[in-house]
């Protein structure tokens, strides 16, 4: 027979929760993610950033390519501090966030494995909605 110190003991509850568990994975990523997505617009060590922004983007915002990115940067960086505060709202940011990102890959026409893996993430922020509580800003 096991001892109550074994059952009541801490992480047993969220190992018997695989909605929990779920929901604290996809919440971590959503908030991950952005946030190094975002900060890498301003050092470009993963990726040239500006090769994935439609020439549409800098004709319809007179703006450098660059600085546009710095401005999705910020975007990508409050996103993500989003999912971690309000995982509901910030879902929904990240989703819309997303969808903009895939419209503009196919504006683009070039890209279109990273639109299609960007419609997984999108897909992925729509379940974290879900799986979110209607008011949770802690674990």
């Amino acid at each position: 027979m096991k001892s109550s110190a074994v059952l009541n003991a801490p992480g047993t509850a969220l190992a018997s929760e695989p909605g929990r568990q779920a929901f604290l994975l996809l919440r971590t990523v959503f908030t991950v993610a952005p946030v190094i997505f975002g900060l890498d617009k301003f050092t470009n060590l993963l990726a040239d950033w500006t090769m994935y922004l439609a020439p549409v983007a800098t004709a319809v915002v007179p703006l450098p390519a660059q600085t546009i990115m710095y401005i999705v940067g910020v975007v990508e960086v409050v996103a993500g501090i989003a999912v971690a505060v309000r995982p509901r709202f910030g879902s929904i940011l990240v989703a819309v966030w997303l969808l903009g990102i895939i419209i503009n890959l196919l504006l683009l026409g070039s890209f279109f494995d990273v639109a299609l893996r960007d419609f997984g993430l999108l897909v992925g922020a729509l379940a974290l909605n879900r799986l979110s509580p209607r008011s949770s800003r802690r674990p």
